[in-house]
């Protein structure tokens, strides 16, 4: 619709009525007694109106203004022409200050609300009823209200935003235009993200796994010098709800985290993850996403070791997480060489003080491990859209296997074999994975082909052997997963060639006969998953 010939915005706007209406609480009655300094009067409603009362603050209750008594258990209180006339109204217009006057309205120059706990409810688990409950309306209406007639109203969602406008009152008395706009953009963002949980809830509960429409919301928490180069501009953003990793983890020393760093550092983690920590220390040294060295051990040090042996060429400058607490002895062993990141659920202050001497590294702490079994989805952007996926929770374990060829494994390849298509879950395609005794042995990634991935598999194994001085490849006597099944024998029998003994694979190839065949002549045993784990 066209716009009516309103007057310009004022550069700056006095604040003389503030409506708050909070269900975070924090800071509220600091606000209050601040407002009310400046010669704000206050309006406010149900238990924010009571809290500021308390305080012994001058505060209005909205039904004064509305003439109306909250009603229907609080769903209707602020949405009323005396609010949102007041939010609305452009005070320099005629025709609004003419029905301002004729209808007793009185403008709003500030709005501070923040929602219902719509988001931490469902979290937390709220059954249908408690979540519906804990959908704002009259919330999000007055911000909307209050963000679109930003010529004039001063909008606030959050401690921050308050912040800031009461420095701009106390330098002058009002709201520049530039700091309005900025908050009703905010305002928007806040609500739109709002609305975007709301409805992927709504679209969960009612069946709907690809709704018509979708959207994905997050808050900045970082703006970065750069992407993944430095023509490249980038930011993290963290969900409102976050599972916990990288995005969300506290950063004890180092420099700022970069967009690559973030996104290698999250692959550690995840790929550590899937090693139960009540169970064995475990190590993964992850190097441009994709890992280089991943062990099991009796200790972290022992474990880190392990990891470092298969690809210590790779590990210089990588990221290492771990799935127990960081103690010093492997802070020391990992202190040896020159590393970017090391995540951890949590670390001793012993070894938060041997990572201090080396200012370089960034050392975080996620309280936590994300669960590799809990569902989500992943995002990647195409040209004129993104894709969504569920998250990759496939657990493989020796149940689920089919031995396919003549020779059983012993106990010690089936455990060998199973760690490896773990690991294997996380290298990128075209993967193979050669494992034993708990720890890599070497990892062919990326590859257009599978029989090239295995030939870098079985050199990093050879090579890694020889770097530690060993006589015999790492691969001899090894288990050897592939991400996707072996579409010809030869990828298979090179594995065997570099000393695998058992093989893990999908399976799923038309010549799946003639791949068992040739396994069961090399004499080594294979099993089938029935699961693929592609990683592009």
């Amino acid at each position: 619709m066209p716009a009516p010939a309103f007057p310009p915005a004022p550069d700056f706007a006095p604040v003389r009525r503030a409506l708050i209406s909070v269900s975070d609480k924090s800071g509220l009655i600091e606000l209050a007694r601040d407002l009310a300094g400046l010669g704000v009067e206050l309006i406010s409603t149900g238990g924010t109106r009571a809290a500021i009362e308390a305080a012994g603050i001058a505060v209005k209750d909205v039904s004064e203004v509305t003439g109306f008594p909250e009603m229907m258990d609080g769903r209707v209180k602020t949405l009323h022409p005396a609010v949102h006339g007041a939010l609305l109204s452009v005070r320099d217009a005629p025709g609004h200050a003419q029905a301002m006057e004729t209808h007793g309205i009185a403008g709003i120059d500030l709005l501070y609300v923040n929602l219902y706990p719509f988001e931490a409810a469902v979290t937390a688990g709220a059954d249908l009823h408690t979540a519906i409950e804990n959908i704002d309306i009259g919330g999000p209406a007055m911000i909307r209200s209050a963000a679109k007639n930003h010529a004039y109203v001063a909008v606030c969602i959050e401690p921050a935003d308050v912040v800031e406008v009461l420095e701009a009152l106390q330098r002058g008395g009002g709201t520049p235009l530039a700091l309005r706009r900025r908050l009703a953009g905010r305002a928007y963002a806040r609500t739109a993200a709002y609305d975007a949980a709301i409805a992927g809830w709504l679209a969960a509960n009612a069946g709907e796994g690809w709704p018509a429409r979708k959207a994905i919301a997050g808050r900045l928490k970082q703006a970065m010098r750069y992407g993944e180069n430095p023509h490249q501009a980038a930011a993290l953003y963290v969900f409102e709800n976050p599972r916990p990793g990288v995005a969300t983890a506290r950063q004890l020393q180092g420099k700022t985290l970069g967009f690559n760093n973030i996104n290698d550092t999250d692959a550690a983690l995840e790929l550590v993850a899937e090693f139960d920590p009540t169970e064995s220390p475990a190590v993964a040294i992850i190097k441009h996403a994709n890992p280089c060295g991943v062990a099991l051990g009796e200790s972290l040090e022992a474990a880190y070791e392990r990891a470092l042996q298969c690809d210590p060429v790779s590990a210089f400058g990588g990221i290492v997480a771990v799935n127990r607490r960081l103690d010093v002895a492997a802070a020391r062993r990992i202190a040896e060489i020159f590393t970017e990141v090391v995540i951890a659920p949590e670390a001793d202050e012993a070894a938060i003080a041997v990572f201090a001497k080396r200012k370089n590294l960034r050392l975080l702490v996620t309280g936590a491990l994300p669960d590799p079994a809990e569902p989500g989805e992943t995002f990647r952007s195409v040209a004129g859209g993104f894709l969504v996926q569920a998250r990759d929770t496939a657990k493989v374990t020796a149940a689920d296997l089919t031995i396919v060829t003549r020779r059983q494994p012993t106990d010690d390849e089936l455990r060998d074999m199973l760690f490896a298509f773990t690991i294997a879950k996380h290298v990128k395609s075209n993967a193979i994975v050669f494992a034993r005794n708990g720890q890599t042995a070497g990892i062919g990634a990326g590859q257009m082909n599978r029989r090239d991935s295995v030939r870098i598999a079985a050199l990093r194994a050879a090579e890694a052997a020889e770097a530690a001085g060993l006589p015999r490849s790492l691969a001899e006597g090894s288990a050897c997963a592939s991400d996707a099944y072996f579409p010809f024998a030869d990828g298979l029998l090179q594995a065997v060639e570099a000393g695998a003994t058992a093989v893990i694979q999908p399976g799923g190839s038309i010549r799946d006969a003639e791949v068992i065949a040739a396994a069961d002549e090399a004499g080594i045993t294979m099993a089938f998953t029935g699961v693929r784990g592609f990683r592009h």
